[in-house]
């Protein structure tokens, strides 16, 4: 036996060396000396680009790092089931500094981005003191950990009140393959935003990678992916139930591992050649903010949806604000609802002044194994309440419908759980 790994090669030098495995039984260490001597370029733009290779792609990888657009624009990117990456998190981090991304640039509309974002602001401290006046420290607590915890805690409150625009940043790290067919679609995106940020991308990738990215372009294509991206980016159900599962999976094929699912330990994955079982799809009502963490598992399908106050702004945020502070919210909710349904635009722009509160219709199909991953990963206490009372309610479903399935979800009650300050990344 012999292993070796090359990390030190680009993207294209590493596709190369893999794909030469294909056509020779030659040892890598000689595939290395052939791409030091001739380069990739040549062979990506030979075997890859327009002869149906496309598997080669796959075997070189990059990561892109974008900054300064809209949560609109990283949903885009990360609407894929096979994306890889991180993103900026309003539940650890205060958004009051950042840019707002503003399409409709009227007088109005920047007036509506500004009152939540004056909301966002001035809530903050009566939020928190009324955080503190709740969960008081414990003495066996750690004041710099307590403190973590209490800002945590009242972003999770207030990010319902952050407009869809505001920036964020993301990365992307991604084979060269899945790079060029995501680009292909995003650059049919019905937000320019998205639009705009697709073609740049495509212009860094063609920059250090040409031979990867010189694919020939068919207007058919180019004319269905315009017709998809129309007419079907976006889910959107005003009708939306609170929560259904509806499921193809039969109780006799679960019945029939009854010991795979009895047998198995907390934190423990089910084989995932349990997907040929079926799907559970989900449809529910979910404010927008946990969406975007429930969008973060894409073992199955998840659609994008249309955030629109046609649904209403999610209880949960209201219910935690001070009797004061939510009075206030009330009123802004109900003043921002008539000034957003006055802008002229497109309801794909409007979502950019619909706050991450209000309610959208959601859709997600998984099969066994990322049902049961998605429940126990987000009914933990330290997830947000909104999202947590969803895997709840999914757990509860599966077990209903399967008596054989164990989903070991967390059922404790919510509460105060000082462990939100431990969850952050910090330089020893």
């Amino acid at each position: 036996m012999k292993v070796f790994c090359y990390d030190e090669f680009s993207p294209e030098d590493t596709a190369m060396m893999q794909a030469l495995y294909s056509r020779s039984a030659k040892s890598v260490v000689e595939h290395v000396e052939k791409v030091k001597k001739t380069g990739s370029g040549k062979f990506m733009e030979s075997f890859y680009v327009g002869y149906g290779h496309n598997s080669i792609a796959d075997c070189g990888s990059t990561t892109i790092f974008i900054e300064n657009v809209s949560t609109f624009v990283t949903k885009a990117f990360q609407a894929h089931n096979l994306y890889s990456g991180q993103e900026t998190s309003t539940r650890y981090i205060d958004m009051s500094k950042q840019a707002i991304s503003d399409p409709v640039g009227t007088k109005e509309s920047k007036k509506i981005l500004d009152n939540w974002m004056d909301f966002y602001l001035g809530a903050q401290e009566r939020v928190r003191d009324h955080i503190r006046q709740q969960f008081p420290r414990s003495e066996d607590e750690d004041e710099k950990m307590y403190d973590k915890a209490v800002a945590a805690r009242s972003f999770d409150i207030l990010r319902g009140f952050l407009p869809g625009g505001i920036n964020t940043q993301f990365s992307w790290h991604t084979n060269l393959r899945q790079a060029h067919d995501s680009l292909d679609i995003l650059l049919h995106h019905p937000l320019q935003e998205v639009r705009d940020t697709a073609t740049e991308v495509l212009s860094v990738l063609k920059s250090k990678y040409a031979n990867s990215f010189s694919h020939k372009i068919h207007q058919d294509s180019e004319g269905y992916r315009e017709f998809c991206g129309a007419n079907y980016t976006y889910y959107h159900n005003p009708k939306s139930p609170d929560f259904t599962m509806t499921t193809d999976i039969s109780e006799q094929d679960v019945e029939k591992y009854h010991d795979l699912f009895a047998k198995r330990p907390i934190k423990t994955n089910l084989p995932q050649w349990l997907l040929e079982l079926g799907l559970a799809t989900f449809d529910l009502k979910l404010d927008f903010g946990s969406f975007r963490d429930l969008q973060r598992h894409r073992n199955g399908v998840c659609r994008m949806p249309l955030l629109t106050t046609e649904l209403g702004f999610n209880d949960w945020y209201l219910s935690q604000l001070p009797d004061d502070v939510k009075k206030e919210a009330l009123d802004l909710i109900k003043k921002q609802t008539v000034a957003i349904a006055k802008l002229k635009c497109t309801d794909a722009e409007q979502q950019y002044y619909v706050a991450m509160g209000f309610n959208i219709s959601c859709r997600v199909s998984y099969g066994l194994p990322a049902a049961i991953y998605t429940i126990e990963m987000r009914s933990g206490r330290t997830v947000h309440p909104s999202l947590r009372l969803i895997a709840h309610q999914m757990s509860r479903a599966i077990e209903a419908k399967f008596p054989a399935i164990v989903t070991h979800a967390d059922y404790s009650a919510d509460d105060w759980d000082v462990r939100r300050g431990a969850q952050d990344i910090v330089e020893k």
